[in-house]
């Protein structure tokens, strides 16, 4: 990194600890007995860092964090297809409730294993009673279906993103139009912001209904240590619970389970928390990490997998011109990834007012969810403009070197995810062409108008 970059993140840190209230910050964990309300402490105050922390803020807007982020987006992008460009892990949307931070830096190095959710959701699921729960389960009836739908909002993106990709743009087109895309995705982070503040508000009256012996427990759930909790999983139970309900329904399920400890036990900082790979999400990255993971109760991902991987797509494979259309973004999207810091703080702001009784303001939160998606949009235009160029340009030797590193022989993507399951039925896409720079028409004289 290199020094203009390290004071630009040094003074937004010091700008953000100014604004953060002294109750969001990391405090020591203490026993029940010293805590004033005999809930366990207000929301935040459980939040630990455990000695070994590896992941922040800071790493994630590094510029070594995005460049190997993004090169392994390209690596998956050019070895991959629509299918595998279309999967993505359900808890990338909706996550300003500290869940990443939490998994990113357990002490038990378990957070990238299937037994993390489903262990502090089992857990979550355990101490709630019957009332409580059933605020939960009301809640994946109403948003399975918003879910599928805001995922299905990303695949004509996506299907643009590859068009651009394998030069099928329309006739007389100079390539993908940033201004369409930044729009685009504005629209699908507002609607995720909504479903996000719906989110919070259940997860705070779930809250504010605690008994003290279940506020008890939590307190002795540490934030940040898989090994801290109890070994229950309550998946078998949740399949009884849903059974005759779509597999999204399940999913919100353990999802606000395992959400409603970590953004209770964190804290702001947890919350506005993203990893480098939580932006520009449309290049089948993920499949090409997660999938050797899928069906396994017990798997660990590993946590080198992106950074090895983007290496050595830019170190091993590209040449010196290629590699510069990849490192060449950094420059290019330092003031949007910074922003985000913001945005995401401010959002995660409004929504911890209802853990203390306030009200949030819904239309803030629309606005800055969709600010939040014009800068996503902005860098994923970048990537996607870049990816092509690259891909342009590639010899026989290099694509074979390349399908040698995405290393999936053996598995053959589905012809669209929603999410992380397959689509059921045909894929019908409307059309693309509005994500493009259009030739104008001609006028009655021939001429362009």
């Amino acid at each position: 990194m290199n020094k203009t970059n390290i004071t630009l993140i040094a003074l937004l840190y010091a700008i953000a600890a100014i604004n953060i209230p002294a109750q969001d910050r990391p405090l020591r964990q203490r026993p029940p007995s010293e805590r004033p309300d005999g809930r366990g402490g207000p929301p935040g105050e459980r939040a630990q860092r455990p000695p070994a922390q590896r992941y922040s803020i800071e790493q994630a807007v590094s510029d070594r964090g995005q460049l190997h982020t993004i090169a392994f987006s390209g690596l998956a992008f050019i070895t991959g297809d629509f299918g595998a460009s279309t999967f993505m892990p359900p808890g990338k949307v909706c996550d300003f409730f500290g869940f990443r931070y939490m998994r990113d830096i357990d002490a038990a190095q378990k957070g990238h294993n299937p037994m993390f959710l489903n262990r502090v959701a089992g857990n979550v699921l355990e101490t709630l009673n019957d009332a409580q729960k059933q605020k939960f389960l009301d809640l994946a009836d109403e948003q399975a279906s918003q879910l599928e739908e805001l995922a299905r909002m990303r695949l004509p993106l996506i299907k643009a993103f590859h068009r651009q990709l394998d030069a099928q743009i329309p006739t007389g087109s100079d390539g993908l139009n940033e201004a369409a895309v930044v729009r685009y995705v504005g629209d699908i982070f507002a609607r995720d912001a909504e479903l996000s503040l719906r989110r919070a508000e259940v997860m705070a009256q779930v809250w504010r209904s605690l008994t003290p012996e279940q506020n008890a427990y939590f307190a002795k759930m540490k934030f940040g240590d898989f090994n801290s909790w109890p070994a229950i999983d309550e998946r078998d139970k949740i399949k009884n619970v849903g059974r005759g309900k779509s597999q999204l329904f399940n999913v919100a399920y353990m999802t606000y389970a395992s959400e409603f400890f970590s953004w209770t036990a964190g804290n702001l900082e947890a919350d506005t928390y993203f990893c480098p790979e939580r932006h520009g999400t449309y290049f089948g990255g993920f499949y090409m990490k997660d999938m050797p993971a899928m069906g396994k109760r017990d798997y660990d991902i590993s946590t080198s997998r992106t950074g090895d991987g983007g290496r050595d797509f830019l170190e091993q494979v590209l040449n010196e011109s290629q590699r510069a259309e990849i490192t060449g973004i950094l420059a290019k999207q330092k003031k949007a990834i910074i922003e985000t810091i913001t945005v995401r703080r401010a959002i995660a702001t409004e929504l911890r007012k209802l853990l203390s009784g306030g009200t949030p303001d819904k239309q803030k939160i629309l606005s800055l969810g969709r600010h939040y998606g014009e800068l996503d949009g902005e860098m994923s235009w970048l990537y996607a403009t870049a990816f092509a160029k690259v891909n342009r340009t590639l010899t026989d030797s290099q694509r074979a070197a390349l399908m040698k590193l995405r290393n999936l022989d053996s598995y053959k993507s589905a012809e669209a995810y929603i999410y992380s399951r397959s689509l059921a039925g045909k894929l019908d896409l409307p059309d693309t062409d509005h994500f493009f720079f259009l030739p104008k028409p001609l006028d009655n004289k021939g001429a362009k108008s």
